[in-house]
């Protein structure tokens, strides 16, 4: 499990944080004699707490609940920027003894966690922690530390007295931006505000419910985990600035050559095809692909998941066959999974509401790619047609199997109006002659799957980083070995992220090279040139941005399935009616 929060000491720069958070930590204290027998020991069969995770709670409830209950991690520049402070930083003086990087634990206390240092000073052991941000400051602009710094300082100070079996009467904690230290004294007041924020802890992680967001909204601002609470939209405050990112923090890795091998060197991915060797730090990846037949080291895979990287690997035909989940757990996000979509009603409603978006994007794209050309407008009139015949009959539907028939009457009439989108810079060959899947029988259809099977992946790698269980969904059956899930979320965005641009490069004559296809007897599959120039296509296509109606802001598509895959948790985690509203202009 990560020993590190979501949350840094940048969050508390320039006394960003309420004073509230002060006094709550206060009324924690009582100056009563703190006697070790009173604390409540944790149960045999309960995990002992992170020290960190103490300090994300006095920083935010929610934020605790979902990093150490539903064990949600991200890491984000400023987490990576700690993480290095912490392998940087050298000791004030020469006067030792020293430990550093102190592994801790207490079954007295249940906690456990790694203090960054711990020295003597005039024959008296102090802990030491190290903060990239700045303290806050006392009436007189005396440094003192944060609340959430404060209580993680005692506990460590309190499990290293209990290990060395000797007193440890002060800790102190380094700020680094203001080049100050925060002392904090170790006596009965401090345990037992430990004691009671242990205690609440425990109350937090034995809830079936997730706390409600901070009345603070500018912790939020700084926080890594706000793209996975949303709080804005528990606000319903529409003034309130969007949290949720606009662009991805990192690259997805595709490795098509069969030649590759894909190792490590400390924390960097090294692809080697041959003679060509390419490093990427891995700080700067979101995802790693491999096309194919190539190797990945145990090493590499170990580094992809200890950073919460997924990696999937594809048949050479495009096909998707399995992917790593780095993150385990998450227990209560699919127990109320599995509660809300065993519910016909909510089936029923996500069912109509995936296919409304989905209809309504095909028939607009239909309708912008046909105006102004009155020839192409006059061919694919009909489909149109049927197309709004659909979406009429569609609030009407009573049943799963309805809406399955009024969507598979609208993919019906969009193909059929797929070929006159196909201008005349494009091969014959080119222009497909309905749809077919497994295999494809013409190249459209191979690129038209090929880009499918990539949507599969980031749709499949976003439902799990989202902690959703992709084999229970609401809409397509559980027939074959595709998650129903994934194929339920990818409804929504087949039309904007894959078709779109397809034809668009179709109509540039990007595919005229037969060199870029496989041919043979009744199937067509790409070449290796071909899946280089299709994967090109299809994450430029990740990295353009639509306004997306949630957030009122431009969003990079990439960002916007895992936005969805998330609105699509709060349809029953208590704030429903957002999902689906994605609609192309």
């Amino acid at each position: 499990m990560p020993q590190s929060s979501a949350i840094t000491s940048e969050s508390h720069v320039d006394g960003s944080n309420d004073d509230s958070l002060v006094e709550s930590c206060s009324t924690l204290c009582q100056t009563l004699p703190f006697d070790d027998s009173e604390i409540l020991p944790a149960s045999i069969s309960e995990p002992p707490i992170r020290i960190m995770a103490l300090h994300a709670m006095l920083y935010c409830e929610r934020l605790f609940y979902l990093e150490e209950v539903e064990e949600i991690y991200v890491a984000d520049g400023n987490v990576y920027a700690g993480r290095r402070l912490h392998d940087d930083v050298v000791p004030e003086d020469d006067i030792t003894p020293e430990k550093r990087s102190f592994q801790v634990s207490s079954e007295t206390w249940g906690l456990t966690g790694k203090a960054d240092a711990v020295r003597k000073r005039d024959g008296q052991w102090i802990a030491y922690e190290h903060k990239k941000g700045g303290c806050r400051r006392e009436a007189d602009n005396s440094p003192s530390p944060w609340p959430s710094d404060r209580i993680q300082a005692i506990a460590y100070a309190v499990l290293i007295a209990e290990i060395l079996d000797e007193p440890v009467s002060e800790a102190r904690i380094r700020y680094h931006k203001d080049n100050v230290t925060a002392k904090v004294a170790i006596d009965d007041v401090a345990r037992e505000d430990l004691r009671q924020a242990v205690e609440r802890a425990r109350e937090l992680r034995r809830s079936e419910l997730r706390p409600p967001v901070t009345d603070n909204e500018r912790l939020c601002s700084t926080c890594s985990l706000a793209p996975v609470c949303l709080p804005e939209e528990e606000r319903n405050k529409p003034e309130q600035m969007q949290l949720f990112p606009a662009r991805r923090h990192g690259q997805t890795l595709h490795v098509v050559s069969p030649k590759a091998r894909i190792g490590r060197s400390a924390n960097t991915i090294v692809v080697t095809v041959e003679d060509d060797i390419q490093k990427l730090p891995i700080e700067d990846l979101d995802s790693v692909v491999i096309h194919g037949s190539g190797q990945m080291t145990t090493q590499a895979l170990h580094l992809c998941s200890s950073r919460g990287i997924p990696v999937q690997w594809y048949s050479m035909g495009g096909k998707f066959m399995a992917g790593t989940q780095s993150v385990s757990g998450r227990v209560r996000q699919r127990i109320r999974q599995f509660a809300a979509l065993s519910d016909p009603k909510i089936c029923l409603e996500l069912t109509r509401t995936t296919v409304q978006a989905k209809v309504e994007s095909q028939l607009r794209y239909l309708m912008r790619a046909t105006r102004g050309n009155e020839a192409r407008r006059d061919v694919t009139t009909a489909s149109l047609d049927r197309i709004r015949q659909t979406l009429a009959r569609l609030p009407a539907a009573t049943s799963l199997d309805t809406i399955r028939g009024l969507e598979g009457q609208a993919a019906k009439a969009y193909f059929a109006a797929i070929p006159s989108l196909i201008s005349d810079q494009a091969k014959d060959v080119l222009i497909p002659k309905g749809r077919t899947k497994h295999p494809p029988k013409d190249q459209f259809n191979c690129l038209l799957s090929y880009g499918y099977s990539l949507l599969y992946g980031l749709v499949h790698r976003s439902l799990i980083a989202v902690g959703l269980e992709p084999a229970f969904g609401y809409f397509h059956q559980p027939r074959s070995a595709a998650p129903p899930l994934v194929l339920d979320v990818m409804e929504l965005f087949r039309t904007v992220i894959w078709d779109m641009p397809l034809i668009g490069s179709v109509n540039r004559a990007m595919w005229n090279d037969s060199s870029l296809f496989c041919i043979s007897p009744g199937q067509v599959w790409l070449s290796e040139p071909g899946k280089k120039q299709a994967i090109q296509l299809f994450e430029g296509r990740l990295c353009e941005t639509f306004k997306h109606p949630h957030t009122g802001t431009s969003v990079e598509y990439a960002r916007i399935v895992e936005l969805e895959c998330r609105l699509l948790e709060k349809e029953w985690s208590g704030y429903p009616g957002e999902y689906g509203k994605m609609r192309l202009r």
